[in-house]
């Protein structure tokens, strides 16, 4: 059986996406009890002592100046789920939840939180026997951390709530049975710890750059065909060029870009047919590496995120000592996010332009909008169109939740990140650019067939003939979007990027 060992301190991205994706299940270390059954002793002499301790002894937000009895610690913390439970809009993605549970846990293991060992183990059970709380997308602002979405997942917890469990939507309570999972009680502390984290956000974004890594690789191939397509000039990708600039990035899609290209007959030298290309293909390594390096720079940060402390308060175990912070708020994963969402949205926006080059006769040579009998067949008109219209939704969707931050809780929480806004956005944008970069490949594909010579690149073959082997040349038009959905698909399922890399070696 695959397991995932838990002990808060060396949760990889990878980790996630097996945990999230694959249903490995997971455990936690003998370090990882220890701290965990350590930090609940130090908590529970709190409430024995009635020690005023903010979230332990005390109401919550604007309530944190009334004081509440032992005997009222269980209400206390049960009511805190019930009332903050209040996401809206579409349920979040199964592995998406998976991926909340699993940061929650390592979030937990970590022994700063406070939480019984017991009540850990039920969220465990339910990783490991696949009972995922119905998350509504929206209603967090990143800061006091996810408190809506995350108490969603903890209803479940009670035995409330709704849950999908094998296939099917069911009462918390009824998917706890059939999982054959007991409900637990909260006591002091427990409903605080399991709710105030970035771990909706930061599961999001953890996904979405998985995610964005691989079709970062897709978009280097995407314009390795477009380049043989239109007799492109390999010279813009000598690395003497990007030696003398040397952003990491830039110079990796160079070297990928000729990789891909190696042995082609299609591109060709400065003067041979012009001097220099348009820009949306002289310049690739500098756009795309912008890009890279941007997703490089969020994926170190949720490296960090995934494997803190984001709750409050914070327990000190050695120093039996209690501290009331801020590492809920969402700040540095939420600009990260605004960022992976603009990283994201120039792939599409230099794609497309590249589409335009396929497709309009003045700037390719080739036929207009690809297609053998202009007038009588649209062609790629409106694939163009559709591209296009992905590219302008991106420009709004890129706007920076970040910037934004409206005081709840009576101006107790003045100011929040909207970092979970961030990370979904950029999800968003992912999924239109994979789509942008489906009809570029589409294009391209339909471009190169219009060259008698079609000696393509070592890995440009590899490409197209799985996109062949998909969607045939357009000789008369048809109905489109099954074409772009099957090239969707394959940028997805990284079909291509995996075959490519089999046969040429690892992309950068």
């Amino acid at each position: 059986m695959s397991i995932i060992y838990i002990d808060g301190e060396s949760l990889t991205i990878e980790d996630v996406v097996k945990v999230a994706r694959e249903n490995y299940k997971i455990e936690l270390t003998e370090q990882a009890v220890e701290r965990v059954n350590k930090a609940r002793k130090v908590v529970d002499e709190f409430v024995d002592n009635e020690k005023v301790v903010y979230g332990i002894t005390t109401g919550f937000g604007k309530f944190s100046d009334i004081a509440i009895s032992k005997e009222e610690t269980k209400d206390l913390q049960t009511n805190l789920i019930m009332s903050h439970a209040c996401g809206v809009g579409n349920p979040l993605d199964d592995e998406i939840v998976r991926a909340i549970m699993l940061l929650r846990i390592n979030n937990l293991s970590k022994g700063f939180s406070g939480i019984r060992l017991s009540a850990l183990k039920v969220l465990m059970d339910m990783v490991n026997k696949g009972v995922h709380p119905i998350i509504p997308e929206k209603g967090s602002l990143g800061a006091s951390g996810d408190l809506a979405p995350l108490s969603h997942m903890v209803l479940v917890m009670l035995g409330m709530g709704e849950a999908n469990y094998k296939g099917e939507r069911l009462s918390g309570k009824e998917a706890m049975e059939k999982a054959g999972i007991e409900p637990i009680e909260l006591t002091s502390k427990e409903g605080l710890a399991l709710i105030n984290g970035t771990q909706v956000m930061t599961a999001v974004g953890a996904l979405t750059v998985y995610d964005a890594i691989k079709v970062m690789k897709m978009a280097d191939i995407s314009a390795a065909m477009t380049l043989e397509a239109l007799n492109g000039i390999t010279d813009a990708f000598d690395s003497r060029i990007h030696a003398v600039r040397p952003h990491k990035g830039q110079g990796d899609c160079a070297k990928n870009i000729l990789k891909i290209t190696e042995e082609s007959k299609m591109t060709t030298r400065q003067g041979e047919i012009r001097v220099q290309d348009a820009y949306s293909l002289r310049c690739t390594p500098q756009i795309h590496g912008g890009s890279r390096d941007a997703i490089e720079y969020v994926l170190n940060k949720i490296n960090i995120e995934m494997n803190s402390v984001t709750d409050n308060p914070i327990i000190f175990v050695n120093e039996k000592d209690v501290i009331s912070g801020g590492n809920f708020h969402g700040q540095p994963m939420a600009l990260a996010f605004d960022f992976l969402g603009i990283a994201i949205a120039e792939l599409a926006n230099v794609s497309e332009r590249r589409i335009e080059r396929l497709v309009n006769p003045q700037l390719s040579g080739l036929p207009a909008f690809l297609t053998e009998k202009g007038g009588l067949n649209s062609g790629f008109m409106i694939a163009q169109y559709s591209a296009a219209s992905l590219v302008s939704e991106n420009k709004v969707l890129a706007h920076p939740a970040s910037v934004d931050s409206i005081p709840s809780s009576a101006n107790q929480e003045d100011h929040v990140s909207m970092g979970t806004i961030a990370a979904r956005k950029a999800r968003e944008i992912l999924g239109n650019t994979i789509n942008v970069l489906a009809i570029e490949i589409l294009s391209a594909s339909q471009a190169i067939d219009f060259h008698e010579n079609k000696e393509l690149g070592n890995g440009t073959k590899v490409a197209y003939d799985i996109i062949r082997e998909e969607v045939a040349t357009l000789h008369e038009d048809r109905v489109m979007y099954f074409d772009i959905n099957k090239c969707a698909d394959l940028i997805k399922t990284h079909k291509i990027v995996d075959a490519l890399e089999d046969k040429i070696g690892k992309l950068n």
